[in-house]
């Protein structure tokens, strides 16, 4: 008997990589990190981070790390995106609430509309598509330290905020030490250490996808701990949910769509599908504490979650399909 076509696909993508992360999900929903071992897994995340970016250092010459920081107008690109376009996304949504969605959880979809980009897996999944690595780590660094001042500001401009809007410089200090720190660290040890790491693609690919494991099992974790999925009902859920496929399925491919308009090479469209349509939980839910202080905090960011829980199990199986590329088309997402 003849396998369905679309069990044929879907077989095709739901590798052991993505299974893996629905995995975690259902791990963490059963099984959430609580007391001393959610801080063992939080101290474990940031370790799994910083010896990535350390490898990453490791693997690439000095000239590529130069060429990645200079292509202003890859970054641009991605800037845009994240800080005009998703915004103005966000604004066209209004028309949802309050008779598709409730006015609190429209209120979130616009903020996760405002949040930087994410980092860690953004990277990751460049990596994993065989993009432009270098790109991606100076423009998804760069989204989240000015993402510190910008999204506050959008905040206090497109939203009616409790209280005032204060900016945590800590974020972008955090970024330095967790990401660029060992990256700089990788490129200097890359005269003793970076010979072995370019033939041993394997550690590489393994920190990868073990740290992004790592982020959906700690995120599902802690929006367990919360209780937030008990604030609204199934219905809301279902429909926040179809609301956050469809932006992230739009931005995907606006990303997409623009990458190839303005010409930009396989490597760097790659690095603006993964950098542009992303938006960071770790910098989201900080914020979203101090912006919102007094307000219903839980609702406001509960589309940041399942946005980010989305995101990751989508560009897990587009970054799988982009590796496995036989030739240099840049597939359809």
């Amino acid at each position: 008997m003849k396998t369905p076509k679309l069990v044929q696909t879907v077989g095709r993508y739901l590798d052991g990589f993505v299974l893996a992360i629905f995995g975690a999900v259902v791990l963490a929903s059963i099984f959430p990190a609580t007391g001393a071992a959610e801080d063992v897994l939080a101290w474990a995340t940031k370790i799994a981070i910083a010896l990535l970016f350390l490898l990453y250092g490791a693997r690439m010459s000095p000239a590529e790390a130069w060429q990645g920081v200079k292509h202003w107008r890859l970054h641009s690109v991605i800037l845009a995106i994240t800080f005009v376009a998703f915004p103005l996304i966000g604004l066209a949504l209004r028309v949802l609430a309050p008779t598709v969605i409730s006015d609190d959880l429209y209120t979130g979809i616009l903020y996760l509309c405002l949040v930087p980009s994410t980092v860690q897996s953004s990277i990751a999944f460049t990596s994993i598509a065989r993009g432009n690595v270098a790109g991606a780590i100076v423009s998804a660094s760069f989204s989240n330290i000015i993402g510190v001042f910008v999204t506050p500001l959008l905040v206090v401009l497109l939203m009616s905020t409790t209280g005032d809007a204060h900016i945590d410089a800590g974020s972008a200090v955090a970024i330095l030490l967790q990401l660029l720190v060992p990256f700089l660290v990788g490129q200097a040890l890359r005269p003793w250490v970076g010979g072995w790491v370019q033939r041993h693609a394997k550690p590489t690919k393994i920190v990868d996808r073990g740290s992004i494991l790592l982020v959906v099992y700690a995120a599902f974790s802690e929006s367990m701990n919360e209780g937030i999925w008990s604030t609204v009902s199934v219905g809301q859920i279902v429909v926040l949910l179809i609301v956050c496929a469809v932006l992230l399925a739009v931005v995907m491919g606006l990303s997409s769509a623009v990458g190839t308009r303005l010409g930009f090479s396989l490597e760097d469209r790659i690095v603006i599908l993964f950098c542009g349509s992303k938006k960071s939980l770790a910098s989201g839910l900080p914020m979203a504490a101090v912006l919102f202080a007094g307000g219903p905090v839980g609702l406001i960011v509960l589309p940041l979650m399942v946005f980010h829980q989305l995101q990751l199990i989508v560009c897990a199986i587009v970054a799988q399909r982009l590796g496995a590329r036989p030739d240099r088309t840049l597939v359809s997402t």
